[in-house]
């Protein structure tokens, strides 16, 4: 750890912080801006009306209005100490053989740094005397504190001296286990609707959500097994295990989640879909909730929709410049369709999302089709799907095209039908924006002639084709340059996008900044294909992808690993990375 916690609190004052005049905790994040006074007045009648009250940042916190950082931050400035994050705890554990887990979890200290005539400790509370008053026994040495947040000091105890447990196995294994076994319930729908509107079972499976948020996941899911009940976080496209609630509450937990999505909970054995909306953090957010019937009960996969989290700019996406323009000089033709392609997760939706943002003009009808609509966008007329009263995407299609709308962007083109529609929208002067499920772009030309549309009404009418992946952008903080050999960085394809004969390219290594994954974040890697002369004729003589992928690219098409290469060598990923998503089927 580093000694800057150390110099940074020996600047503190020998006086007791409780003993000082402090700010109200309140007036702190008001000042700070992270609260306003409406949201403040709630939290506090709710701290007055509770027979057991809260301290007034874990409220706040709980409620979603402010962060746990920011909590923790102005619990710093109202106690006169430093504030440090999880990054800077020890790598190994202080005073291990005179204090036990248990007391440092009662009183929520974790020691940091040690010398000769003093102890660091991080605390969630520096207004507690008793805890530094106990350290200075146990330890014969002043005692300085600093504060973090609480979740990320409980588990550093647990991986530090307890037996590795997270805050949701402590939650349910203090709450919920010597009460609870849903086991038991068998189809008693009223006492599992009871139990999954229980404290404990609500701060579980808000903890899950948060912690999915923290995380910057963006799909949670909850699978039981026979014999135990598994969570995992999808993080830049890659699933990752959390410690888990015991398999006893699968049912509570999965029916308390059904509950906030307003689904049946009755219903086990048929899919269900639902919402649900949160304030988290001061944020919005969304949750697609997804259940289907398994074996051993219901799997459900939760969607983090996070709008403020999606930035609608190309750039940012990922998008290098030459790409760009020809996607743009698409998106600038009158009629006509344009389709985006990838697998699931693929990042087609918010590329057509970002297109119409900078579409969306006060001069410009643009009404959507969508199944689900992942985000609301004021301005655009959005409609969601609803298979259950045969509002499917053929039919929607039919009645706005006599919506008189300029632009039509459809969620998904998923059989012959649509694309009909689709292309009778752009015969009759409309430009249609939408995504199909092909692997590259001369691909998709192939796909919709064996859908059955007719190549003559193909050729008329699409535009250009931009097919395009995630990769998982490298964590700053922690990559190391690696310098390629030049027969490596040849067979690679090095040598087509930089001159460089042994060129430097960057490896994941892992941090605290990044959740030592190496990585932090996505960016898009793409492959854009405008409908040429050339291409179009090669389409009504019938010619199949590889030869219309070999007249793209004589045409100017930059493959889609090549671009990925780019980024390789611009030192924003990994050579496996783009591997990993060019190559996978």
């Amino acid at each position: 750890m580093e000694t800057a916690v150390h110099e940074a609190t020996t600047a503190q004052a020998a006086t007791p912080p409780a003993a000082r005049g402090r700010l109200k905790l309140g007036a702190i994040l008001l000042a700070r801006g992270k609260i306003d006074e409406a949201e403040l007045d709630r939290a506090l009648r709710l701290q007055a009306a509770s027979s057991r009250p809260e301290k007034l940042g874990s409220l706040l916190s709980t409620l979603g209005i402010v962060s746990a950082r920011d909590v923790a931050m102005a619990i710093a400035e109202q106690g006169g100490v430093t504030y440090v994050e999880a990054s800077a705890f020890p790598e190994i554990p202080i005073l291990e053989e005179r204090i036990s887990a248990r007391f440092l979890r009662d009183a929520r200290a974790l020691p940091l740094e040690e010398d000769e005539d003093s102890l660091t400790i991080a605390v969630a509370d520096p207004f507690d005397d008793f805890v530094r008053h106990s350290f200075e026994l146990i330890s014969n040495r002043q005692i300085h504190r600093v504060v973090a947040i609480g979740a990320d000091i409980d588990a550093a105890i647990e991986r530090l001296y307890g037996s590795g447990r997270t805050a949701v196995a402590q939650l349910a294994q203090g709450d919920l286990e010597a009460r609870i076994d849903t086991d038991a319930l068998g189809d008693d729908v009223q006492q599992l609707k009871d139990l999954a509107s229980e404290a404990p079972v609500i701060r579980l499976v808000s903890l899950l959500i948060t912690n999915a948020l923290e995380a910057r996941a963006s799909d949670i899911h909850v699978e039981p097994f026979e014999n135990r009940l598994i969570v995992r976080y999808r993080i830049d496209g890659v699933l990752h295990e959390i410690e888990s609630p015991p398999k006893r509450l699968a049912a509570a937990v999965i029916s308390r989640i059904k509950i906030m999505a307003n689904l049946d909970i009755a219903e086990r054995r048929l899919p269900q879909d639902g919402r649900i909306r949160l304030r988290i953090q001061g944020k919005d957010i969304d949750l697609r909730v997804s259940t289907v019937p398994t074996m051993h009960g219901e799997s459900v996969v939760m969607r983090i929709l996070d709008k403020g989290g999606v930035a609608l700019n190309f750039e940012k996406l990922g998008f290098a410049p030459d790409i760009l323009a020809k996607f743009k000089a698409a998106l600038a033709q009158p009629n006509g369709i344009l389709l985006v392609t990838g697998p699931t997760g693929s990042g087609k939706t918010t590329t057509l999302y970002t297109a119409l943002d900078g579409l969306n003009q006060p001069d410009v009808k643009i009404l959507t089709v969508e199944d689900p609509v992942e985000y609301q966008m004021a301005g655009i007329n959005q409609i969601q799907v609803k298979p259950q009263i045969d509002l499917t995407f053929a039919n929607a299609l039919r009645s706005i095209v006599r919506q008189d709308p300029d632009i039509i962007m459809i969620g998904e083109i998923r059989d012959l039908e649509t694309a009909e529609i689709a292309v009778q929208a752009a015969l009759t002067g409309h430009l249609v924006l939408s995504t199909l499920h092909t692997n590259d772009a001369p691909a998709t030309v192939s796909r919709l002639l064996d859908m059955g549309v007719d190549d003559y009404l193909l050729t008329s009418t699409l535009v250009g084709v931009l097919a395009q992946r995630l990769v998982r952008t490298l964590c700053t903080s922690c990559r190391e340059p690696h310098t390629l050999d030049e027969a490596t960085a040849k067979d690679i394809g090095l040598h087509r996008v930089t001159p460089e004969p042994r060129p430097v390219v960057y490896k994941a290594v892992g941090c605290g900044q990044c959740s030592h994954t190496g990585f932090t974040g996505r960016v898009c890697i793409a492959e854009m294909m405008p409908l040429t002369e050339p291409i179009r004729r090669l389409v009504m003589g019938k010619a199949n992808a590889s030869e219309l992928r070999k007249a793209a690219l004589t045409e100017g098409m930059l493959p889609m690993y090549d671009d990925g290469l780019r980024k390789v060598a611009a030192g924003v990923t990994t050579v496996e990375e783009v591997l990993r998503a060019t190559r996978e089927g």
